[in-house]
């Protein structure tokens, strides 16, 4: 009675089990519908933005484009100047202060934006007073938004010389500049632009110096943050995004270099008649063997070879085409007879070959071409030829090309494709920390609320279509393969038991196991023999058994009984695929 009592608690759980799958499954699906409706909630709640409020920060130039901007910045009406053609090109692009019309992330905020496409833009700025970096940190820090992307275009700015000659409505790109900074992009041309202009202290003339190696631009419609340090130990760093994307020194890492060489070639020194170029030579005093046959030929006739049996020497490669009709319209008096087209011969491809058999060539043993002389070291060799060092009469060195001069006004000055750049929070300054906190209290601000906003507007990649009952496997999740078994075989059921015991079989064995250990153990307690009293437990077990095969029985005889419409096509999609018995 023991064994039977342990029988009996174990089909007991078995049918609890099986009994709760259904109540599981409306749980799941109740949950998973709570779930996507609360995240379909959260990602159309709109982003909470924070309303612009203007930095206290100081700096010799600071912009943030409040209501009275204009009285900074002036339009160019110059024209520009281009040596390589006798166009004038005038800046007629226009500009305007405004918010940003994609990802905006704070309300309020406003920036400088290029209003034209495909045109040429100019505007600028006088600095109060100029700004000399001569023994102190140089900060060029600013914010760029590609509203509508960028694929040719600049959106550099520059800081142009001091002078009296500077005037706004004067500026164009042959203004003498300092500084040129930020990115430009076209084609295949992407980079964060550095060029300084560096003065010679010989001449007094400007050259420009670039950065041999600039970083890539980041080409986002997210707002980007270019920052450019120059040190007065003569380094210098790039940053985008608050992130170090390149550094090293103005003495080497520019072209042409700052310094030029101390020696230079003598124009006037000239290479000797007599001088020897060649590193190696003939051997003059190497012979052809004698056995050398340079009329060898390269193949010869292989003696050895054999027509194959399979061979039609009497087949034509070429046979009449046996589909051929002689147009209706054909005349043989103007047309002259009319032949049909010639096609391969079928039998040609069916055998190794067709026609008069030849034997095939093959390459000669003997063949060596043309003999030539091998070549050796040149006695008389003297080296590659160099005209001799003299000392650079334009010889000079600036040892502090940090030391720029100075600055009165910044300008952009560009030409693009596409509109809609936005600038903004641009600092010219001496504080790497002021530069920093203006960082924190702009761009990682708005920068996370654009991403956001960004990401909630993509659309959301399709959804994978669940994996059918057909191709679940036990031991990948036993409680999930159970569960989706039984409810399969449920769904069948309603429709057509016969059909679910097909194409569940492991459901119906189960529930047939159930069934006859269920009538043993009953069977084995009325005609066991035994007459000695049950435990109070056992009896309790085996009328929960009892009961449980009862209500699994209801609830089978209720999904045959009952329709399925709405699981219809799952149930002939399934079936369909199922590779059990046909009927």
């Amino acid at each position: 009675m023991r064994f039977n009592g342990v029988v009996a608690s174990a089909l007991y759980t078995s049918a609890a089990f099986l009994g709760s799958v259904r109540a599981a499954d409306d749980i799941d699906d109740g949950a998973e519908a709570s779930s996507t409706s609360l995240s379909e909630s959260s990602t159309s709640l709109p982003i909470e933005k924070p309303t612009f409020t203007p930095s206290n920060i100081k700096a010799p130039f600071f912009e943030q484009f409040t209501d009275d901007w204009d009285s900074r910045w002036q339009p160019s009406h110059a024209k520009k100047e281009d040596s390589k053609t006798d166009e004038d090109w005038a800046y007629v692009g226009t500009w305007a202060v405004e918010e940003p019309h994609v990802l905006k992330a704070i309300e309020g905020d406003k920036g400088l934006v290029v209003k034209n496409p495909a045109a040429h833009h100019a505007i600028s700025a006088k600095f109060d007073k100029k700004v000399d970096n001569k023994g102190k940190t140089l900060v060029v820090q600013y914010e760029v938004k590609l509203q509508n992307g960028l694929e040719c275009g600049g959106a550099y700015l520059k800081l142009l010389r001091d002078n009296k000659k500077l005037h706004a409505d004067e500026f164009s790109n042959a203004s003498p500049y300092v500084i040129m900074f930020g990115p430009d992009k076209c084609g295949a041309t992407n980079k964060v632009h550095f060029i300084f202009q560096h003065k010679n202290p010989k001449t007094g003339e400007y050259e420009e110096k670039h950065l041999k190696s600039p970083p890539m631009a980041r080409i986002v419609k997210t707002t980007s943050l270019y920052t450019l340090i120059v040190n007065p130990d003569q380094t210098y760093e790039i940053r985008v995004d608050g992130e170090k994307m390149k550094n090293g020194s103005l003495l080497e890492d520019f072209t042409p270099s700052v310094n030029p060489e101390k020696e230079i070639d003598d124009a006037s020194d000239k290479k000797p008649e007599d001088w020897v170029d060649e590193a190696r030579i003939a051997d003059p005093e190497a012979t052809k063997p004698e056995d050398w046959d340079e009329d060898a030929p390269y193949e010869i006739v292989d003696e050895e070879a054999t027509k194959p049996d399979d061979w039609l020497e009497d087949e034509p490669t070429m046979i009449p085409d046996p589909e051929a009709e002689r147009p209706e319209d054909w005349d043989d008096e103007e047309d002259g007879d009319w032949i049909p087209p010639q096609v391969p011969n079928p039998k040609c491809e069916e055998a190794s070959g067709c026609g008069k058999w030849e034997p095939p060539m093959k390459k000669n043993a003997e063949y060596k071409g043309k003999w030539s002389a091998p070549y050796i070291d040149n006695p008389a060799y003297k080296g590659v030829w160099k005209p001799k060092k003299i000392a650079n009469p334009d010889y000079f060195e600036d040892k502090t090309p940090a030391n720029l001069e100075p600055m009165g006004a910044i300008g952009f000055e560009i030409w693009t494709m596409q509109n809609d750049i936005l600038f903004d929070n641009i600092y010219i300054g001496h504080s790497i920390e002021d530069a920093e906190k203006l960082k924190i209290e702009t761009y990682d601000v708005k920068h996370p609320i654009e991403t956001a906003e960004d990401e909630a507007s993509k659309p959301k990649p399709p959804e994978e279509p669940p994996a059918s009952p057909s191709d679940l496997k036990f031991m990948d999740d036993p409680v999930f393969y159970v569960r989706e078994k039984v409810q399969l075989f449920m769904t069948i059921a309603r429709r057509d038991p016969v059909e679910a015991i097909k194409f569940v079989p492991e459901v119906a064995g189960g529930i047939g196991v159930l069934a006859v250990t269920l009538l043993a153990v009953i069977l084995g307690g009325v005609f066991g023999g035994s007459k000695a009293a049950q435990s109070p437990q056992v009896k309790k077990a085996a009328e929960d058994v009892k009961k449980a095969a009862v209500d699994a029985k209801d609830q089978v005889a209720d999904a045959a009984a009952t329709g399925a419409e709405k699981v219809q096509a799952e149930v002939n999609k399934r079936t369909t695929r199922s590779s059990g018995p046909a009927e």
